[in-house]
């Protein structure tokens, strides 16, 4: 495994009296793809929250290039290197797609840069490009959830962390999503990756964690844990 970029350690989260996340530690190297799945209600999103500063863990650590970012801000959190794509897709339904993407870059001030990002977006979404002065309502399931993966990026991030990005889409369009995750780890993004379609997950990663009720209760290789046969019967079909 290359260095981890970020570890999450003993992390407990809670939902009012709810303990959603219950003592996860994780690792995810440096330039990964790393998968994230579970039955609905296992805790996933509830990770991604708090890794983004959305929930505060009650108990652990969690790690991001040396620094804990369990005390850190949202806003903070973005600044530092890591966006979320997040489950719903949530675009802004009345904007165009170039002001969503605008959106995503508002924690920026280097406007070069931020002009090169909006060709590095285009190009791996071109169907965007065309339809950049379209308000986002407008477009299809599978262009929003492109919509939302760009906007995600244009915060320039070194991780990014995707809620479900093929819930909803027609087959075609899975494979196209996961296709262009894969073109996004090769501009040297590190993704944490949570998907209810595990086969394809875990196909796409490099690693990944299975989390039950809030606890992690397996880890391995992406192909390691598509042979393995709990994992088969609980999320595969039994295929």
């Amino acid at each position: 495994m290359p260095k981890p970029i970020l570890e999450l350690k003993d992390v407990n989260t809670y939902y009012g009296m709810i303990h959603a996340v219950k003592g996860i530690n994780m690792e995810i190297g440096k330039g990964e793809i790393v998968a994230l799945i579970g039955s609905n209600g296992a805790g996933k999103s509830t990770t991604l929250n708090t890794i983004v500063g959305l929930l505060k863990p009650k108990k652990g650590q969690i790690i991001y290039d040396g620094n804990d970012l369990a005390h850190c801000s949202a806003a903070e959190i973005v600044k530092m290197g890591i966006c979320l794509s997040p489950e719903g897709r949530e675009v802004f339904p009345d904007l165009s797609v170039q002001d969503n993407l605008k959106l995503g870059a508002f924690t920026r001030k280097d406007k070069v840069k931020i002009a090169q990002d909006y060709e590095k977006v285009y190009s791996l979404f071109p169907r965007l490009f065309e339809r950049k002065t379209q308000v986002a309502k407008t477009l299809s399931g599978g262009e929003q959830q492109m919509l939302a993966i760009g906007r995600a990026l244009m915060s320039d991030p070194k991780v990014l962390l995707l809620d479900e990005p093929s819930l909803g889409l027609s087959p075609n369009l899975v494979m196209l999503i996961f296709d262009l995750i894969k073109d996004i780890k090769k501009l040297g993004v590190t993704i944490l990756l949570v998907e209810q379609n595990a086969k394809m997950a875990l196909k796409t990663a490099d690693r990944a964690y299975v989390l039950e009720t809030g606890r992690i209760t397996l880890e391995g290789t992406g192909k390691q844990l598509l042979t393995d046969d709990n994992v088969r019967k609980a999320y595969l079909g039994n295929i």
